[in-house]
């Protein structure tokens, strides 16, 4: 027996020594116990001084170590493949009857001396006895995980795995059947071995996103069975029209794998839907894998820019031609009095001289968009219409212009600049503004001050601010095409003009997160998957909170809708919208809190990608293999009685003596206290017995 203490047992001696001491203190000068013979005066002291000893043991906190030992019975488990390619083959009409039996004859035969446990696995492993054989992935080795991970220590007698051997998800069931150790698999196999005239797309490979108007590549691995030195003609079609097509010819005849690349144009914006094909073939076992339905997101990748002017101007022309030379952006010039006031799609705004011909009503327009705007403020910009801009800036108000040089700040950290720009400032002509003091307001981030000669005033001449969440930019003057020229005649090039507005305008086409709703929805799904969807809500202090009720609105591709709510998780939401069919869904979520609306779209995919259908023969090496690895026994599903047989004549598979061992604190124990009690009691019996008080 062991036992614990919180200090040192060793402490017991001294105790017994005050226990001693303290009993014959106790009962010094006593007058009736002289009376008494030696014996019961004796018995007195020791009843005292061993009820103290023992209150003294009790608080030394001893813990005994309890032990009890039970008899753990074997578990038999039973885990059967689920997935659809077990129905592939001649004799999968009989697999429910044989499993039927298996079962049914495991508990029969093997009695209450073993545990039987029953598990499934496809895409997910389940604890059920009956299989629906419907599952669309099989992933093989999440079954013995799942088994090492909920069987841990305990005795498993072994495992009957029923299986075709064939699994296109995870890794190879081998290595994780032996991590459970001294754990016999007895592989039960269904399916032949005989390999079926058929050939199929085996791999599409293609990237899950691609830009509008560029080509993309696509890879497709082609495998072939018995199909003869012949040949066959691949295909991809998108919305009925064939877009591309190769031949592919079969040299071995026996089994042939085939590698093909495509590249094709991205026509169209969004989700498109492409098939590949392999044209089929006369007596070919499997035609429901000769197609293959793949998706890719085509993206417009391009910003598209607003060049808003009072009046035809050098300055518009000189921007645009470098904002031009980017294939990202794409530049629309207008005069403010032609303007069709479109927004649609824009995302950035540069307003020339928004003096020049002022309508209060385009200005809140602009201001109500939400668009980053680039204001170019020249002379002939008055002060009144500047602080109609609400650009937090105040000018001198008057009639008269300036020239102004401008200087870098040093301290600007809101992107990178060049050395040929900084540079360039020293030479760069002076801009023409307003005369008299410009002012603004303590958040703006000034890229290049107000100079005169060598010295930098603290007036800036380029500088961004906030105009609620939006970025907003203000060059104060006009004659940038000045900055260009100079920049031809000293270099030859327009490195530092160049930098100066790419930077500028790239700076301001940053979007910032800061809306309230967040989605967090998946681009694709497999029609196997369970579709799940993440969702979160910020109040104005960023924190999330799950007050407002978010709504999700799903529309497929034939115009149907679906409502659904997001249930609250925690912080955030969740809504599982389950196993959805293949094709293409629009998604529309939607919140209202404290009477303002929010709103969230997107597009996802469901592929039915069908990798059950390509195997067409059994895997029953790999099954023969895990037997062996695991020291169990390989046979046929029919056959399942000799591997009864087995479990029964091992001597390895039998019940176990497991010991459980835990600490008591030794007053837990009724004896200790009834000893205690006991003790109490004598001493107080013989005190009254004998006339003490």
């Amino acid at each position: 027996m062991r036992f614990a203490s919180d200090i040192s047992i060793w402490w017991l001696i001294p105790w017994a020594g005050v226990c001693v001491f303290l009993a014959i203190w106790f009962y010094r000068n006593v007058n009736w116990l002289t009376s008494l013979s030696k014996r019961w005066q004796t018995t007195l002291k020791v009843l005292r001084g061993f009820t103290v000893f023992l209150l003294g043991v009790l608080l030394c906190g001893i813990l005994f170590e309890a032990v009890d030992y039970r008899e753990e019975k074997p578990i038999i488990i039973t885990l059967v493949d689920e997935s659809s390619s077990m129905k592939n083959y001649k004799d999968s009409s009989k697999i429910n009857g044989y499993l039927t039996n298996l079962q049914n004859d495991l508990k029969e035969q093997l009695g209450e001396e073993f545990e039987f446990v029953e598990m499934t696995v496809g895409s997910d492993v389940e604890y059920k006895s009956k299989p629906d054989f419907k599952d669309g992935l099989s992933d093989l080795s999440a079954g013995f995980e799942k088994i090492n991970a909920d069987f841990y220590n305990r005795n498993i007698g072994g495992i009957i795995f029923v299986s075709d051997g064939n699994y296109n998800k995870g890794n190879n069931p081998t290595y994780a059947a032996e991590k459970i150790n001294f754990t016999p698999v007895f592989s039960l196999t269904v399916g032949d071995t005989i390999p079926k005239r058929d050939h199929f797309i085996k791999n599409v490979l293609v990237n899950d996103v691609t830009f509008y108007k560029n080509k993309f590549p696509v890879e497709v691995d082609i495998e072939a069975i018995k199909m003869g030195k012949g040949g066959a003609t691949v295909s991809i079609s998108s919305e009925g029209k064939t877009v591309a097509t190769q031949k592919v010819n079969y040299k071995d005849g026996k089994h042939d794998f085939e590698h093909l690349s495509f590249l094709l144009d991205a026509t169209k914006i969004g989700f498109q839907t492409y098939t590949v094909t392999v044209s089929n073939a006369t007596n070919e076992y499997n035609y429901k894998n000769n197609s293959r339905v793949f998706y890719i997101e085509v993206i417009d990748s391009r910003s598209k820019v607003l060049m808003l002017a009072g009046a035809p101007h050098p300055d518009v022309s000189a921007m645009k031609q470098i904002i031009e030379e980017d294939e990202n952006l794409e530049v629309v010039s207008e005069l403010t009095k032609d303007w069709k006031r479109d927004l649609k799609k824009i995302d950035l705004i540069i307003w020339h001289e928004p003096g020049v011909n002022f309508d209060p009503s385009l200005n809140n327009l602009l201001a109500e968009s939400k668009i980053p705007i680039l204001y170019i403020i020249g002379p002939n910009t008055s002060s009144t219409v500047i602080s109609k801009l609400g650009l937090g800036m105040t000018v001198s108000s008057g009639n008269q212009s300036d020239e102004i040089q401008g200087g870098i700040n040093d301290g600007f950290q809101q992107f990178e600049l060049s050395d040929e720009l900084k540079k360039a400032f020293a030479y760069y002509p002076p801009l023409r503004s307003r005369f008299g003091e410009l002012k603004v307001s303590g958040g703006a981030e000034v890229l290049v001050y107000q100079r005169i000669g060598p010295i930098k005033k603290k007036e800036p001449l380029i500088f961004f601010n906030k105009k609620g969440t939006v970025k907003n930019g203000v060059i104060y003057g006009e004659g940038l095409w000045k900055w260009k020229i100079n920049d031809y005649t000293r270099t030859g090039d327009c490195v530092a003009f160049r930098d100066l507005i790419n930077k500028t305008t790239q700076y301001l086409l940053v979007k910032q997160n800061t809306t309230a709703l967040h989605v967090t929805f998946p681009k694709r799904f497999s029609k196997d998957e369970e579709v799940e969807v993440n969702a979160s809500f910020y109040n104005e202090s960023l924190e999330a909170i799950t007050a407002p009720k978010i709504n999700l609105i799903l529309t497929n591709e034939k115009g149907k809708s679906t409502k659904s709510q997001f249930g609250v998780a925690g912080d955030s939401y969740k809504l599982s919208l389950g196993k959805l069919k293949p094709g293409k869904y629009n998604w529309v979520a939607t919140a209202t809190f404290n009477g303002k609306s929010y709103k969230k779209s997107g597009v996802f995919v469901v592929e039915d990608i069908a990798l059950e259908q390509l195997d067409t023969y059994a895997n029953q090496a790999l099954m023969n293999q895990l037997a062996q690895k695991t020291k169990g026994k390989f046979e046929l599903l029919k056959n399942y009685q000799k591997v009864i047989n087995q479990i029964k004549n091992r001597d390895d598979i039998t019940s176990v003596s497991i010991k459980d061992a835990s600490f008591n604190d030794l007053i837990d124990y009724k004896l200790i206290a009834l000893l205690l009690l006991l003790s109490l009691a004598i001493e107080w019996f013989l005190r009254r017995w004998f006339g003490g008080y």
